[in-house]
């Protein structure tokens, strides 16, 4: 613990890091305890007397065009929001962390071939890609959450290579390999923890994009769907009643737009604390 101390205290100084792991924190105890937060657990029933209401005491967020309360539709969302951001960029690890150790360690055939499977993923845009992947099947928090997975991994895939690729040749791993190693031995024990910080940050930082992925996704229709609270699709709900009803669409947007935000401080404090390379060039 004392070997961890300096860089705990260096993250607490940086107040924005720190603001948004706490917003972060914050986060999943809504997620957590949404039932016992929302003013009410009945957010799909439809109450056409009630709908396109004006924030109030009643309804502090005011109601959707369905007449349902905006704030327990946000507070629940953000159990949906959780579930997408941590299942695709989990299953994006599952696949991308593997096969960039084997294109790293390993100069053959192989190693080609994942190589170049990467780089016609990362030709496209991730936004763009993940619609294609989505529109073929059908719209669902399921499939937006296979969109993004599929579409994700080869982030980490690229970033595992370049690091494998510098270890493989480093002087510990030769010793290593030297003493009869094997590939195996050398890959998980030796290879894998060394390139576990990018992993983390690129993880945290992961969050947030595919939080705002997930939300594009339901905004065009294409992830979840209708009557789920999730944010992008109350936004697309929303459109056709501005500016009139701007509480229709300002919350949930500030919900996506105060998550993201919250996941890159978080993220880009991570780095420049754990990251060697930032700390010796002093950024």
């Amino acid at each position: 613990m004392t070997s961890y101390m300096p860089w705990i205290r260096q993250f607490l100084r940086d107040r924005l890091a720190v603001f948004g792991l706490l917003i972060i924190l914050a986060l999943v105890l809504v997620a957590v305890f949404a039932p016992y937060l929302a003013p009410t657990t009945d957010i799909y029933s439809v109450h056409l007397s009630e709908r396109l209401q004006s924030p109030s005491a009643e309804h502090a967020f005011g109601t959707d065009n369905q007449g349902r309360d905006i704030l327990s539709r946000v507070i629940f969302g953000t159990r949906i929001t959780i579930l997408i951001a941590v299942i695709a960029v989990g299953a994006s690890l599952f696949i991308g962390v593997p096969l960039g150790l084997i294109a790293g360690y390993f100069d053959n055939w192989l190693s080609g071939i994942i190589q170049r499977i990467s780089d016609i993923f990362l030709s496209i845009p991730q936004l763009i890609l993940a619609i294609a992947i989505a529109a073929a099947l059908k719209p669902s928090i399921t499939t937006a959450i296979l969109a993004l997975s599929i579409t994700y991994w080869p982030w980490f895939s690229r970033l595992v290579f370049a690091q494998a690729r510098s270890l493989r040749v480093s002087t510990f791993i030769e010793a290593t390999r030297a003493l009869g190693a094997s590939n195996a031995r050398i890959i998980f024990l030796h290879v894998l923890p060394n390139v576990l910080t990018p992993i983390i940050i690129r993880s945290t930082i992961g969050m947030g994009y595919t939080i705002l992925t997930a939300a594009a996704l339901g905004f065009l229709g294409a992830g979840a769907q209708a009557p789920s609270p999730e944010w992008g699709l109350a936004l697309a709900e929303a459109r056709e009643f501005l500016p009139n009803a701007w509480w229709f669409a300002l919350f949930p947007g500030l919900a996506i737009f105060t998550v993201v935000m919250a996941f890159n401080m978080f993220g880009d404090g991570l780095r420049d604390v754990i990251d060697p390379r930032l700390r010796i060039s002093g950024k």
